[in-house]
């Protein structure tokens, strides 16, 4: 049985793209299905920011191939845990739930890291820096979670 996973930011450019790739590189693929979207539909069909590739490829981890896309309603049929990157994100994926069900399969990213911040901060309008700062968060949290997913398949 696969477990579907999807990482949710504004754009679907920065933060999401690198939480996709980060937890692709952790978990089995046979056995975990990592995808990405954004609340806004600002990049639909582009790649990820450069310098979230970039900081990846520093990493390496390729993300060149993914393509932004928009979270859909049906998502929340689709996927089993649904992590958003701040609390406005969080927010917009809740106001597409339908069911309790849906609605408990949504948190906040950094909340499996049981550290403060509790929101992965947007690094667009910042420096390279800012990607990692981000990257290393979001890697922790990964961390986390590709270990309770082998421990608690679906």
């Amino acid at each position: 049985m696969v477990t579907k996973v999807l990482m949710v930011c504004l754009g679907n450019i920065c933060r999401s793209p690198l939480a996709e790739g980060l937890l692709r590189s952790k978990v089995d693929p046979d056995l975990v299905l990592v995808d990405s979207a954004g609340t806004a539909n600002y990049h639909i069909g582009k790649r990820p920011d450069e310098r979230s590739i970039a900081v990846a490829s520093k990493y390496g981890i390729d993300i060149s191939h993914q393509r932004c896309r928009k979270i859909v309603p049906s998502d929340l049929e689709i996927y089993d845990h649904i992590y958003a990157m701040d609390k406005s994100n969080y927010q917009k994926i809740v106001s597409l739930s339908q069911t309790v069900a849906h609605h408990c399969k949504i948190r906040l990213l950094m909340e499996e890291t049981a550290s403060q911040p509790w929101e992965v901060p947007d690094p667009y309008y910042g420096g390279p820096d800012g990607f990692v700062e981000v990257f290393h968060m979001i890697d922790q949290a990964c961390d986390i979670i590709a270990r309770k997913i082998a421990l608690n398949p679906k």
